[in-house]
């Protein structure tokens, strides 16, 4: 990877190399069993056909064509947006691309009028978790669950914008 990193808009000829990612790496590195591609699909076709532009928006990072990693800012009400399908390949991680993703979603929130911004994820994505500690996101419940055929501890993460 030689060249810039450059963010753009998330397309609907993306889906099909995000669910592939989200199902491959959360196999490998998760345990994640089939039920989880097909999660990722719903919600991948759900925002292709339905999403708002004015208040919700997908960016996906590459570089020299390649796709590097992907986040969105979806609406849950006037006020509260939140944060999904945040994604960094294996080779794009600790390039400060993250970083990159984070900050483009939360300013994107803000300038939507959200005041507020929520996430769920996994207690085992340490790194994510930390990007968001260090960015000001708190998190507010913490449970053990067993989804995806694996027993797992759900996070759940807001943010005052």
């Amino acid at each position: 990877m030689s060249g810039e990193v450059r963010l753009r808009a998330f397309e609907a000829q993306d889906v099909d190399w995000l669910v592939e990612r989200h199902a491959t790496l959360y196999a490998r590195d998760e345990g994640f069993d089939d039920t989880f591609g097909p999660l990722v699909r719903s919600i991948l076709d759900d925002f292709v056909a339905e999403h708002d532009s004015s208040c919700e928006h997908g960016w996906l990072a590459e570089r020299d064509g390649e796709r590097l990693g992907t986040v969105f800012c979806v609406r849950l009400s006037d006020d509260v947006a939140k944060l999904r399908l945040f994604l960094l390949v294996p080779e794009a991680r600790g390039l400060g691309l993250g970083k990159t993703l984070l900050t483009a979603c939360m300013s994107f929130a803000r300038a939507s009028g959200y005041r507020q911004m929520q996430l769920w994820t996994h207690e085992s994505h340490e790194a994510a978790c930390a990007l968001y500690r260090k960015s000001g996101w708190q998190l507010v419940d913490s449970k053990p669950v067993h989804s995806f055929g694996v027993d797992l501890v759900e996070q759940s993460w807001e943010i005052t914008l």
